[in-house]
């Protein structure tokens, strides 16, 4: 639970921003986009880890995954 209100207090930086306006952040904006992406990935290790498991490891063969059933070529 606690990995998903860290997500959505990360999404609610962005919330009411223009396309431009996420793409620059001003220096501020950006401190709290790091912040809370370490929070997201706190609590993202320690639900890994939980289970023996490598986030990174487990992004790669998502991926990997994801190529497979969305190939580019079929891709609109």
């Amino acid at each position: 639970m606690a990995l998903a209100v860290e997500a959505a207090e990360l999404l609610e930086i962005f919330q009411w921003m223009t396309d431009l306006e996420s793409r620059s952040p001003s220096r501020a904006t950006l401190n709290h986009i790091k912040d809370e992406i370490g929070d997201v990935q706190i609590y993202l290790t320690m639900i890994a880890d939980k289970f023996d498991l490598c986030p990174i490891d487990m992004a790669k063969k998502k991926i990997e995954k994801n190529r497979l059933k969305y190939p580019i070529d079929t891709s609109p």
